[in-house]
């Protein structure tokens, strides 16, 4: 798992994207819509450290942008990353617990109604943003264009490779049907070695470009090994007592999951309510996944999976990325709301998309 939040942090870490636009309400919501697909193919993760700088740039003639990067923690930091384990942690955490690779494709109409009702908010509240910038920033914003530059090219191949990676190679299985099963760690041997042509090829000044550095990704990195030793308690118990727990409809595992990933971290949250989950005794006609170890309701991983990846934007603290975009918006001189302040954004948009969320897909 870490070896994946790695790979992703480093070889996206070789990408940049400079150039700065006419900050124009539709440029605003290219870039949140090209970073919420990207999510799911380079990491929350990595599409927030790619396009986050580059959107600054493009709106630094602005005087109301604080709204762009709150957005941006909605769509790119989180809700985008869906469609694929890779996208964020608690998918990927669901794929080494025995859900098939592709199994997230799923949640493709979920995905898109979200990503569709953001954007749709976006686009009107920074509408009305832009009608009250003065005319001298407008003027501003209008002559100082330069076109947008993506060097480390070659990087897009590394994360190609990352995907095939974790999608072809588990040592549980045999690789691609050749009779042999992949050795133990092969799959995160093979990521670190794309890490490392990606650190040989790529150009020294684009980390310099970037402010890459590896702080962010150690203090993760711990982060997650000390939640990981202090939850496998709480695993046994709830493999014992789970189904006590009065959890049983799909809606009630999206509230719970999604509420306790914005406060918790999403993606021990996530295994805590997969275990939960798979303890909990099938209905009749209910369709189960098979995995490794037990089954689990398909009705129940859906509610599971939306909650944790859609609600980790309720809070800075609900997925990595989140604190990392505000802390670079405050270096580029956005003035970002306080912990609170962020939540009466995140709650005041994005509870009625997700109740809209429950009605449509898990009732």
């Amino acid at each position: 798992f870490i070896v994946l939040l790695f790979s992703l942090y480093v070889i996206s870490g070789g990408i940049s994207l400079k150039g700065d636009l006419p900050a124009h309400p539709a440029t605003n919501v290219a870039f949140l819509g090209v970073g919420g697909l990207l999510a799911s193919f380079i990491g929350t993760t990595g599409a927030s450290m790619l396009l986050i700088r580059p959107l600054l740039q493009t709106n630094s003639e602005r005087r109301y942008t604080r709204h762009t990067v709150i957005f941006f923690i909605f769509l790119v930091s989180n809700c985008g990353g869906l469609l694929l384990p890779i996208g964020d942690p608690p998918l990927f955490l669901g794929y080494l617990r025995g859900v098939k690779f592709f199994w997230t494709l799923g949640l493709f109409m979920p995905w898109l109604l979200v990503s569709a009702l953001i954007l749709g908010v976006y686009l009107v509240w920074d509408m009305l943003a832009y009608k009250k910038e003065k005319p001298k920033d407008i003027t501003s914003d209008e002559t100082r264009v330069t076109k947008l530059q993506l060097n480390g090219k070659l990087n897009f191949i590394y994360l190609l490779g990352i995907v095939a990676c974790v999608a072809l190679i588990d040592p549980s299985k045999e690789f691609l049907g050749l009779g042999f099963k992949p050795f133990p760690f092969m799959r995160e041997l093979c990521m670190m070695a794309f890490v490392g042509l990606s650190l040989f090829s790529t150009n020294k000044q684009i980390y310099k470009d970037n402010q890459f550095n590896y702080h962010a990704i150690l203090e993760v990195a711990a982060l997650f090994i000390g939640i990981f030793i202090c939850m496998q308690v709480p695993i046994e118990i709830l493999n014992a007592k789970g189904a006590s727990l009065g959890l049983t409809k799909p809606w009630h595992f999206f509230w719970t999951t999604g509420g306790l990933s914005a406060f918790l971290d999403n993606a021990p949250t996530y295994v805590v309510f997969f275990e939960t989950a798979k303890v909990i005794p099938p209905s009749e006609g209910m369709q189960m996944i098979h995995l490794g170890s037990g089954e689990i309701a398909s009705s129940l991983l859906v509610a599971i999976s939306l909650g944790a990846v859609f609600m980790g934007s309720l809070t800075y603290i609900g997925n990595g990325p989140n604190f990392m975009v505000k802390s670079i918006a405050e270096q580029s001189g956005v003035k970002m709301p306080s912990f609170f302040g962020y939540m009466k954004y995140s709650f005041g948009v994005l509870i009625p998309i997700f109740v809209v969320v429950m009605f449509l897909f898990l009732l």
